[in-house]
């Protein structure tokens, strides 16, 4: 199932740039309006009390001063204030002053107050027309809005070009990324001009060029020696039948030539086998441990059907240690085989190959250890490469196609175990260490 393109990384930064401004902004905005309509409100307050101590005065005067001029005094307190309007009611309910309101809107805010004379009280009632605060409100809220919305869109545009410039060691990045191919493996990412943040990212994928690069040049190496391995019997097999087609033979001539290709197709046969066992293994294939009380009885099994080859190369052999443990005896006889079979061939002519099995923290080493040519230690981490050979010249490869350290390093990992590899002043020990019981 396809996944959705998650869109530009600029384009994105910039909407919630664009976003948090705008949210910002409203708030500043939200808050600015606030404080200015409580400025509003404060005065407006203000302005009623002050107007109301002015009106308690002239009507406490009242009681020495007659009502003309009361009335008088009322409209020249009123003088100038348009967005006030005053009415006086006595206790009878007659109407004693009633200023004319600037406005047929609804007043704004209204105070209420009873001033008492020698005549009774008197209910006076102030109304503030504040139209002129809210025009200058609803003005300072356009203004407000338009401000955010273009404060915004500025900062949505400025925070686009930011996120650009930003993003172009990237783009340089995928530059370089772009022009790699199977052949340029071998390039690495030029990190010099690179922010810190991406030295990692350029340091990871510079070792992961690395890893695909020896592991492209391992597979064309394997390729390469699969196609000779295979290529070597196949023409033995094409020219020996060429050569037994040409005249009639008799049944003792042909058995001769049929026995001669079966060895062929019986190498060729190994090879295909090893190479699939190597496979299962590379997919993640696990040895069936089980319970196994001497390894030593196990190493004895295995050198037992290498005693004819042993006797035939003039080597003596000894089993060093024992111990218990957990594993597929299945593939660890075949592992051992192959070290066997590799120290057979390598050992010098009537020395002793020895098998030892140690405890070690680990787990169990089992290791083949003989005497002969010191092998230089820039080979040993590749001896279990497959078709690795220490001889560029091949030898021995008629007998040996190159898998059986392989196969060894293949089954110590299917046991979740290691291989090793030792060599120095004419003694060398390759094996295997299995981790302990479960």
């Amino acid at each position: 199932m396809s996944r959705q393109h998650a869109g530009a990384l600029g384009h994105r930064l910039a909407r919630w740039l664009a976003l948090l401004a705008l949210a910002g902004l409203a708030l500043t905005c939200l808050g600015v309006y606030s404080a200015t309509a409580l400025s509003f409100v404060d005065r407006q307050v203000d302005t009623l009390r002050k107007k109301e101590l002015q009106v308690r005065h002239l009507i406490d005067e009242a009681a020495t001063l007659e009502h003309a001029v009361l009335l008088h005094k009322l409209d020249d307190a009123m003088i100038g204030r348009q967005d006030l309007t005053l009415v006086l009611v006595d206790a009878q309910g007659q109407t004693l002053y009633a200023g004319t309101p600037a406005t047929t809107d609804h007043p704004t805010r209204v105070s209420r107050f009873a001033v008492h004379t020698a005549t009774g009280p008197v209910q006076a009632t102030l109304a503030l027309y504040a139209r002129d605060d809210e025009r200058v409100l609803s003005r300072l809220a356009h203004t407000l809005i338009a401000a955010a919305m273009a404060g915004s869109i500025v900062i949505a545009a400025g925070g686009f070009a930011l996120v650009q410039f930003g993003l172009r060691p990237v783009r340089e990045l995928a530059v370089q990324i772009q022009v790699l191919a199977a052949d340029t493996l071998h390039h690495r990412l030029d990190g010099s001009a690179q922010p810190k943040e991406l030295a990692p990212l350029v340091a990871h994928v510079n070792d992961l060029l690395a890893r695909l690069h020896r592991a492209y040049a391992q597979l064309e190496a394997f390729n390469a020696d699969v196609a000779h391995e295979l290529f070597t019997p196949l023409t033995t097999l094409i020219g020996g039948t060429e050569v037994a087609l040409r005249k009639t033979r008799d049944a003792e001539s042909l058995r001769e030539v049929l026995g001669g290709q079966l060895e062929d197709l019986q190498r060729m046969a190994l090879i295909i086998q090893d190479m699939l066992f190597l496979s299962q293994a590379d997919r993640g294939a696990t040895a069936r441990r089980e319970p196994v009380p001497s390894l030593a009885k196990v190493v004895g099994t295995v050198v037992d059907l290498h005693d004819a080859a042993l006797d035939e190369a003039g080597l003596r052999w000894e089993i060093k240690g024992d111990a218990c443990g957990e594993i597929d005896v299945r593939l660890l006889q075949r592992a051992l085989s192959n070290l066997i079979g590799n120290a057979t061939r390598h050992a010098e002519a009537g020395s002793c190959v020895s098998i030892r099995i140690d405890v070690c923290d680990h787990g169990v080493a089992i290791k083949v250890v003989n005497r002969g040519e010191t092998i230089p230690g820039e080979h040993l981490p590749a001896l279990f490469n497959r078709f690795y050979r220490v001889d560029p010249a091949r030898a021995g490869g008629e007998h040996n196609h190159g898998l059986g350290l392989a196969i060894v390093a293949a089954i110590a990992r299917m046991h979740g175990g290691t291989v090793l590899a030792e060599s120095s002043q004419g003694i060398t020990a390759i094996g295997l260490i299995l981790p302990g019981s479960r």
